[in-house]
Order: structure tokens, then sequence, then C-alpha cells
């Protein structure tokens, strides 16, 4: 029985969930298209997060220890997925959605047919997944969230047509993406639920990255100090030096939206908006001096 999800992490079978996520971490790093411009590079990095988010799931892992690259048709997964065509979002959903048990029947043409967790998959012979979208009884719905909310992730309720569903939103849901709920419409039929993002006072979202605005008074602009800054993890106190112009950008590392398939978080970038004092507040004397100085 091949083993091609450890074969893809470097790792053996055996390897404890450290081990999995330190080669994860290292193999991610490697081949993130950001830092390795090759050609080949965005499609290896999507092949190991998707070999990760399977091996570092106890529940997924069991079921992959237990069929092996059976599930994929008996293909190794690397040549799998490359044949796939689909989102690995998708496959995965529908790989790992109910956890069901594995079976397989016959199939015309002389291939194999499996229905993993209620997905129907066919193996040699087919071109990896079957792409058709949703079934025709599938309920779909629409919901708008926060940015916080998206950002955080966050518990919902919605009401369809097989009465009140709960659930959860991952942190690092993105604008549009669609979350699959089975089992929850009417007659047993799965609920299609599209997440749209409201948008923020605040922040603005630049895809992992959020940006926003960092109110500065014009004295600590040209003399420096400190201003705060409630980000939507915690308050931060934010050194401003002396001199400081309008425009200034101050990045916080680690402040941003966590990416779902690399686990890596994004950062937020401060964009520095001198506030200038209302001229009627100043003195009479402070205005001509300002005006000669400057």
């Amino acid at each position: 029985m091949a083993n091609s999800l450890y074969e893809t992490l470097g790792v053996a079978k055996g390897a404890s969930s450290d081990e999995i996520k330190k080669a994860y971490r290292k193999l991610a790093k490697e081949y993130h298209p950001d830092i390795n411009k090759s050609p080949e590079a965005e499609e290896k990095f999507k092949e190991i997060n998707a070999a990760y988010e399977i091996l570092s799931d106890e529940k997924k892992r069991e079921q992959y220890d237990k069929y092996g690259d059976s599930m994929f048709g008996g293909q190794d997964f690397s040549d799998f997925y490359k044949g796939g065509g689909s989102d690995i979002n998708d496959i995965l959903n529908s790989l790992f959605g109910g956890f069901g048990g594995f079976k397989s029947s016959g199939f015309k043409g002389g291939s194999s047919r499996a229905s993993f967790g209620g997905f129907d998959f066919f193996g040699q012979g087919a071109s990896g997944f079957d792409s058709s979208s949703y079934g025709s009884n599938d309920e779909h719905m629409s919901i708008t969230i926060s940015l916080a909310d998206a950002i955080n992730g966050a518990s919902k309720t919605i009401r369809g047509s097989g009465g009140e569903v709960s659930f959860k939103i991952p942190s690092g849901i993105q604008n549009g993406e669609k979350l699959r709920l089975k089992g929850k419409a009417a007659r047993g039929a799965d609920i299609i639920l599209s997440v749209n993002i409201a948008s923020d006072e605040v922040f603005e979202r630049d895809g992992d990255d959020l940006k926003a605005r960092l109110e500065v008074p014009l004295k600590t602009a040209l003399f420096g100090g400190s201003v705060s800054f409630k980000t939507h993890k915690k308050e931060v106190s934010l050194k401003i030096a002396a001199g400081t112009k309008n425009g200034q950008k101050i990045r916080l590392k680690g402040y941003g939206v966590p990416n779902r398939k690399s686990g890596i978080i994004g950062d937020l970038y401060l964009e520095v908006n001198v506030i200038l004092p209302e001229i009627s507040r100043l003195s009479p004397e402070l205005v001509e001096l300002l005006k000669k100085e400057l």
C-alpha cells in the first residue's frame, strides 16, 4: 500500500506530529511562491499543503493510514493531484467532509469507482475528480460576516430547509468562499454556504495582509513619542520616531490574516496620517511664529 503523502513531506509513516510539522514548515518555506520563483514552485507548494492538511489532522491521517493511496484510485498522491484539475480545498473537503467509509464498485470502462466521505471518485481511466459541482438537491445559501469573524473564526447559526444549523467559520476564510454543511438541508442533502465578508471601517484586507490608517498628532510626528492602536488581537503601543512623515508605513508582523493552506499569518501595515491642529485653537503668538518659521 503506497504512502506517498509521507513521501511528499519527506517523513516516515510513523513520524510524530512535531516531525511532520517541522518537515512541512521547511518545505513550505522552500517552495513558497513569494520566495521560489521556479515554474514548478506553486504547484509543489499546493501539493505540500494538501499533504500536510491530511497528515496534520488526526482523523484524516487515520483514514489515510488505513487506506493509503488506494483513496486516489491506486495512483500516487502526487500523480493524482497533478491530474485532478480541481481546487485542493474542494478536493480535501470532498474526501474528508464526512469521514465516511470507503467502498468501491464497478465502473463502466474497466476502471474502479470509489466513494469516500460521500464523494464519488474515479480511479485509473478517468481524469482525477469528477468535477461536476454540486448535487441537484443541495441547498444554496449565503451569509455575511464581519472581517473580525473572517480573521479570528466564529460560531454561527443559520436556518435552512432542514431547520436551524450551527457551524463554525474557519479563521482566514476568503470572501466568496463556500462551505459545505453535509446533511444539513432537507432530506439529508447538503447546504452549500457562500460566505461574504462585510467591509470594515478600520481595516482593509489585502490577501493575508491588513491595512489601516494610524492617526498621529503633529506634535508626536515632529518630536517623537508613542501612540496606541487597537488591532484585531489586542491594543498595542507604537513608538513614533521624531520627524515621522505623513504616509510613512509601519509594519506589525503577524497581525494579519492566517492563511488556511500554509498556516502562515500575514502582516498589518499602518499608514501614518499626521493630524494637524486647528489653527483657531492656537494662540495668536504661536500662529505668527509658525508663519515666520515655516
